[in-house]
């Protein structure tokens, strides 16, 4: 380790202490002890129980984080993914309902260095805004996932949700990995999703009428007197009709398609 990086880490480790102390030496004099995480402690929605490094860092490469996205981790727990995000560059927000565990998260944030990305507040889940949020990640219940399911179907077509080993029941996974190395635990799982476009409907085309029925990410319909037989990734939208494979983006009422033949669709109203 060079001299000025080793420097930068005594200087980070003195912060935190600097950080902590009057909370701690606050806690020894009304003699209760610092606050402590306990896995399977009880919260609003959920036990808190953390996920595996592996899986936190599986979860954004899923997501492909870069340093222009905008993060938030829904119950952020210590949060450990919020500033793993950070480290990347990400900007990041954990939205926490346990006070103590908000406290804790901010104080880990600012030993890795990292607080000016990593943010975190105290509110619950159903009354937050994730509108801006470019990527979503979560560790939480499959009944919880699925009262937050219509929310996040109607956010931007593209925005990247990853969840740890829980699923969305029939809004299948864009990509799953059980991860073996560095995760001995049973929460081995990331999955992946991309909030689809929402494209159900009758379309105007140069080639006829091409009216979609939409599960989710899945189409199909008919383009004309053709099947058709598609998926779509975000704003991203691939399909056959017949034997032809058609591809593009839609933007709204508007669908341009880029190959074979470019046309532009627009969608009744």
């Amino acid at each position: 380790m060079s001299t000025r990086r080793a420097m930068t880490s005594l200087v980070v480790l003195m912060f935190a202490l600097v950080v902590s102390a009057p909370a701690y030496a606050q806690a020894t004099a009304t003699g209760q002890k610092p606050f402590e995480p306990q896995v399977g402690q009880a919260g609003k929605d959920v036990v808190w129980v953390p996920t595996p490094q592996a899986v936190v860092d599986k979860m954004l490469d899923l997501a492909k984080v870069t340093k222009s996205d905008f993060v938030m981790d829904l119950g952020s727990g210590d949060g450990r993914t919020v500033i793993t995000a950070a480290k990347r560059g990400a900007r990041a927000m954990g939205v926490e309902y346990n006070p103590d565990m908000v406290e804790l998260s901010k104080k880990n944030a600012a030993a890795a260095g990292v607080s000016e990305r990593a943010t975190f507040v105290k509110a619950d889940l159903f009354e937050t805004d994730f509108s801006k949020a470019d990527v979503i990640t979560m560790f939480l219940l499959p009944s919880i996932n699925m009262k937050l399911r219509p929310t996040i179907l109607d956010l931007r077509p593209g925005t990247r949700i990853a969840s740890n080993t829980f699923t969305m029941e029939d809004w299948q996974a864009d990509e799953t990995a059980t991860i073996s190395d560095g995760c001995s635990s049973s929460w081995c799982t990331a999955l992946f999703w991309v909030v689809p476009a929402k494209v159900a409907g009758t379309w105007n085309t140069p080639n006829g009428a091409l009216t979609l029925t939409q599960t989710f990410q899945m189409i199909s319909g008919t383009l004309g007197s053709r099947a058709v037989q598609g998926r779509l990734r975000g704003a991203e939208i691939t399909f056959t009709a017949g034997t032809t494979k058609y591809s593009g983006t839609v933007d709204g009422n508007t669908m341009k398609i880029v190959g074979p033949s470019a046309f532009t669709a627009t969608k009744k109203s």
